[in-house]
């Protein structure tokens, strides 16, 4: 239904009589409320007013050629916009087309997203792990003109398909070396070019084109990283992005504005992370610090040291991560420490656990001297003294992962939504008695349908709300798929609701385990329950779809190549002292499995197996064989995504004869 608009507007509301399109130039109707609590406004609109308050705090940070920080006030950040919006519209920027980014974060992603906002047109994050076929589909799908590339790596994938993009007018490389063909007169330039370009010619068209800008209309996509198929360009509009960026300011109703920093490391072409690092920044005039293009490799932590966030987002993965470096190297504490250490976890373990259960804290003297003496010692080590929110996206993380952090004082909310739902429309709150279990409840103004429950509840999650996207761009099959007539998204979720308004995800649709005898099975919740009972384990993924019962594949934890981030055959320090724990020598996977495999190691793979066994839903759910696989799943060797999701389809057919043997009577 049409809502009347009863608020103040900033900004233009072009007509329209559809809420969705699979059309860039098309503007839909606005899902407003009766009575607005976040009002419409343009992200030109919202940079404005953040610079007009705070011109001279920092918005940008990050290591100029000396390697030293160097900030960019908002003013400044403005001044530089507006320079390479011009720039864009001199190099043939149309109106509502894209300006690709194939870069790893850095200011000049950030400043030539704005810049493509403010021309009028639409921003396109791009992987920079993709293809270069998987360039040309996005680059092609989203009608680019110009496409900004982060090296002469980058650049190469553009060389070698620019020919089959019709549409595109300009390469723009950031960094050097650059290569001969990198020159002007064949559509080539280098970032400093549009820098230095003398724009005074397109002044006018400029203030015309901003004066075009409707907050109902797209101005950005973001390509789906499904790990099936060719992604699809969910258009996202002013009205989805603001309303975000201002639903989880009220949500988290402690950010203080001009005094909040985040890390940017995640990449930008991911939902996620371009809304809190670039949106929710600039809507409470917080700064952005760049880490390094090798934080995964393991420099992040020296930006966090750096920069102190008081915000952070990971994927489970960087936390599980987090949580292996510190057990190695408590490692090699003596046995006093380690004493006193354990003591100060379990304090504040269950002084967080009486408060998410009850919504009361109840500070004791133990408590705070853990806190203050013990546990403040590793939030400094990591860079997290300050942080104040940690949030987790983009995959399930488990509880076993959760508890361990809330004994080091940090409490991981949960946060659930997607490309289409304009990044997070689920997220836990910051205090208050919470559901661990879950992933919170919406953001102010979002709405959830849980539609065909069982009778437990269990169902399909659907989601509405001023944050849904618009449409796929150019696919209307796959729109209409995804949004019903009520304007509600489909997530593909399997999700309950509990009685205090708490969404707790069991699994997906597609990935939901069908066995031969009928039954439904969640493989996360599987998964989860074997690797917290077998810390040496990875990876874990279930099999069993239509199959007489379930079996496992696994991956033990090795050491991760630097340069190329691919799994090393070398056991990680964790995985070695499961090795010495068994009393057998074995430094790789290779001598594991060359051993038989080592029947020490798979006897206690059985034994943890048969543990989680006991904490099944049903007979049916219990695990009955496995295998160990010659490395751990990563994304240089195809079975994680780009945003580190398993790609079980993938992984299938990539160990279809090892999953064939299960199965052989």
């Amino acid at each position: 239904m049409e809502t009347e608009l009863k608020t103040k507007v900033k900004g233009l509301i072009k007509p329209s009589n559809v809420y969705w399109t699979t059309d860039p130039e098309q503007p839909v109707k606005l899902r407003l409320e009766k009575e607005p609590s976040i009002e419409p406004m343009s992200i030109v609109e919202l940079f404005d007013d953040i610079v007009e308050k705070y011109p001279d705090s920092p918005a940008l940070m990050y290591k100029n050629e000396q390697l030293k920080w160097t900030p960019i006030t908002y003013s400044e950040y403005k001044n530089k916009v507006e320079q390479i919006a011009k720039a864009f519209i001199k190099l043939g920027l149309e109106e509502h087309h894209s300006v690709g980014i194939l870069a790893f974060n850095c200011p000049e992603w950030f400043i030539s997203g704005l810049a493509a906002v403010h021309a009028h047109g639409i921003v396109t994050g791009i992987y920079t792990t993709n293809s270069a076929e998987a360039v040309r589909h996005v680059l092609d799908v989203s009608r680019s003109n110009i496409v900004i590339v982060d090296d002469a790596k980058q650049m190469e994938k553009i060389h070698q398909i620019k020919k089959n993009l019709p549409m595109l007018k300009a390469v723009v490389q950031l960094n050097g070396p650059y290569a001969t063909y990198v020159k002007k007169d064949d559509g080539y330039y280098r970032y400093a070019e549009l820098e230095h370009m003398n724009v005074e010619d397109v002044n006018e068209e400029y203030q015309k084109r901003l004066g075009k800008i409707a907050i109902n209309e797209c101005c950005s996509m973001v390509f789906t990283s499904g790990t099936t198929g060719l992604p699809k360009g969910a258009m996202i509009t002013h009205d989805n992005i603001v309303f975000v960026a201002k639903a989880i300011t009220k949500r988290f109703n402690n950010f203080k504005a001009a005094e909040e920093v985040v890390v940017s490391y995640l990449p930008l072409s991911h939902v996620a992370a371009q809304v809190l690092d670039f949106y929710v920044t600039l809507a409470n005039a917080a700064c952005t610090w760049f880490a390094d293009r090798d934080a995964l490799k393991g420099t992040l932590v020296k930006t966090l040291q750096d920069a102190r966030p008081t915000i952070f987002l990971g994927v489970p993965r960087v936390y599980e991560k987090f949580q292996e470096k510190i057990a190695s190297v408590s490692l090699q504490s003596s046995m006093l420490k380690k004493m006193v250490a354990s003591w100060g976890k379990n304090v504040i373990l269950r002084h967080y656990m009486t408060e998410l259960t009850t919504g009361k804290s109840n500070e004791s003297w133990a408590y705070k001297f853990a806190r203050n003496f013990i546990i403040s010692r590793v939030k400094y080590a990591l860079g997290f003294d300050r942080c104040m929110i940690f949030a987790s996206g983009a995959a399930p993380i488990s509880l076993e992962t959760k508890k361990y952090f809330l004994s080091l004082d940090m409490k991981i909310l949960d946060a659930f939504g997607m490309s289409e739902t304009t990044a997070p429309h689920i997220v836990c709150p910051l205090s208050g008695p919470i559901n661990m279990q879950s992933c919170g409840t919406p953001l102010p103004g979002c709405d959830i349908k849980i539609i065909n429950p069982d009778e437990n509840g269990h169902g399909e999650l659907c989601m509405g709300g001023r944050n849904i996207f618009i449409g796929y761009v150019g696919d209307e099959e796959k729109t209409k798929e995804a949004l019903d007539e009520e304007g509600l998204m489909h997530s593909g979720d399997i999700a309950y609701v509990d009685d205090k308004g708490f969404v707790t995800i069991t699994g997906r649709l597609k990935e939901l385990i069908i066995t031969a005898g009928g039954e439904n099975v969640a493989p996360v919740h599987v998964e989860d329950l074997i690797k917290a009972e077998l810390p040496g384990i990875s990876n874990a993924m279930l099999v069993g779809d239509r199959k007489k019962f379930l079996t496992i594949l696994l991956t033990i934890k090795t050491e991760i190549d630097p340069i190329d981030m691919s799994p090393k055959d070398e056991l990680t320090t964790e995985a070695l002292l499961w090795m010495k724990e068994l009393g057998v020598e074995h430094r790789t996977v290779k001598e594991i499995l060359d051993a038989g495999p080592c029947p020490r190691v798979w006897k206690s793979i059985t034994d943890g197996i048969a543990r989680a066994n006991q904490h099944a839903i049903s007979n049916a759910q219990k695990v009955q064989k496995f295998a160990i696989l010659p490395h751990d799943f990563s994304i240089p060797t195809g079975e994680l995504g780009p945003t580190l999701k398993l790609k079980r389809s993938h992984v299938a057919k990539m160990y279809e004869e090892v999953i064939e043997s299960f199965y052989k009577e």
